[in-house]
Parts: structure tokens; C-alpha cells; sequence
């Protein structure tokens, strides 16, 4: 077994070398699908634990010998993210469990976050009275694309944010497909595919984007737009014809 503990936290090494043992039995379940997320207090913390399912054999190679897990990936990135002073819940520790080599079990440990809201909330609902949260949002994603980093999974529920006043903290979670790499406009479009929302969001949206990294802003909307509308075309074939907005919660 490998834990790597973020000096910070060295305090929480009797905890952590623990998880593999107390994880099924202990902690409030946050979510739980193919992957498991529990929170847990230990010494004044609030903890996130994300125990990633055990991958398929030929995973287990792949794993094991040749790429770095989705839990060592997790915790490098979060703390590549904090260099760059892009938020994301601060990394703890990482465990990988591995057996002839090849990865078992790993778990990613970070600091729990209480945040107010997702993005996937646009999925209902007007642009009128959130234009402020939209315009935000975007100079977030702008900056990030700034500071070369590309979420892989830039998805409506893996942006988190935390209000304060008028003013909106993101949070990116789920962070262990990331590029770190120049962003131009036509990726920087493209990276925009996944949010939810009308095409009016999707324009306020890429419109206040382009207006943060001085692009030219209607060739930034057609950009995102053609990409958004591709993505969602192809995912809902593939999902019952899912739909990333479907108008008014009622």
C-alpha cells in the first residue's frame, strides 16, 4: 500500500493510513454511484474521501505500470490547480492498494467543501436574475484557460461555487482529467461544450468569455455554440435523449 500525505496535514497520518480499513464502515455517504465519496471529521477536519472503483483487469495494468492512478492524479493536480490560484478543495492524501503490481483500490482524500451551488442548476429556470453568476463563471473559466490548465471533465457538476455577498468563488472537484497546456480560442470554445443551460446562457456565457480574454466575441459564440450543440447531439443519442436544458423546474 502507498499513501502520500500532504505535509499539512501530516497531523491526520493516523486517519489516513486508516481509510482502507474504516472507509466502508465509516463516514456520511455524499455520493455513490461508480466511484464513492463519504465525508468524515477527524481533529477539527471535515474530510472528503473519493474511493475509486476497482478498474477492470486490463486497467489494473495500465494502472499499475504504465499511468498514474485517478486518485495520484487527483492529488498532483489539486495542488498543480492551488499553484495556479485556481480553486479546488484542498488536497490531503492519496492511497493506492496494489497486488503484483497491479492497482487494486486507491482513494483521493481532500478537504471537504460546504458550497452554495453547482452549475447544473441552469439546467432550469431564466438567464434574467443570474446573469451575474453566468458573467462570473465565465471570467473563471477564462482565467483558468489563462493559466493554461484544461478540465477534461469541465461538466455542470463538477463545477462548484461559493457565494460571498455579490461576488462567486469556483471550485473545479473531480480534477484527474486535466491538461495543463496553451488554451486558444477554439479550445478554450470547445472546452465550454459541456454546461447546461438555453442558448441564451450559452451566448451570455460565451460573450462575457471572449469579452475576458479579448477575443472577437461572435466568432467566440459560433465557436461555442457548434461545439455545444455537436456534443449534445452525439450524448443524447447515446443517453435517451438527455438535454442540457429543459426549461422551467415546475
Amino acid at each position: 500500500m502507498k499513501i502520500v500525505i500532504n505535509p499539512a496535514y501530516r497531523y491526520l497520518e493516523d486517519f489516513i493510513r486508516k481509510i482502507p480499513d474504516t472507509f466502508e464502515q465509516g463516514g456520511q455517504v455524499i455520493y455513490a454511484e461508480r466511484n464513492t465519496i463519504k465525508r468524515f471529521e477527524e481533529k477539527g477536519v471535515s474530510i472528503s474521501v473519493k474511493s475509486f472503483h476497482v478498474p477492470f483487469f486490463l486497467n489494473q495494468i495500465v494502472y499499475g505500470f504504465f499511468r498514474l492512478s485517478k486518485a495520484r492524479r487527483s492529488y498532483e493536480y489539486g495542488l498543480k490547480l492551488l499553484e495556479k490560484e485556481i480553486p479546488t478543495p484542498e488536497p490531503i492524501a492519496y492511497i493506492e492498494q496494489k497486488r503484483f503490481g497491479l492497482l487494486q483500490k486507491s482513494c483521493y482524500i481532500c478537504a471537504h467543501l460546504e458550497y452554495d451551488g453547482m452549475m447544473r442548476e441552469f439546467r432550469t429556470g431564466a438567464l434574467t436574475g443570474r446573469e451575474n453568476l453566468l458573467r462570473s463563471f465565465a471570467r473563471f473559466a477564462a482565467f483558468m484557460h489563462e493559466q493554461g490548465v484544461y478540465h477534461r471533465d469541465f461538466s455542470p457538476g463538477n463545477i462548484l461555487y461559493v457565494k460571498n455577498g455579490d461576488d462567486y468563488r469556483f471550485y473545479l472537484v473531480d480534477i484527474n482529467r486535466m491538461e495543463f497546456l496553451p488554451v486558444d480560442m477554439k479550445k478554450g470554445c470547445k472546452n465550454l461544450k459541456r454546461l447546461w443551460g438555453n442558448d441564451e446562457m450559452i451566448a451570455f456565457i460565451a460573450k462575457a468569455y471572449a469579452d475576458a480574454r479579448l477575443f472577437d466575441a461572435p466568432a467566440c459564440e459560433k465557436l461555442t455554440f457548434e461545439y455545444h450543440r455537436r456534443f449534445w447531439k452525439k450524448y443524447g443519442r447515446k443517453h435517451n435523449g438527455f438535454l442540457p436544458y429543459i426549461g422551467d423546474a415546475d
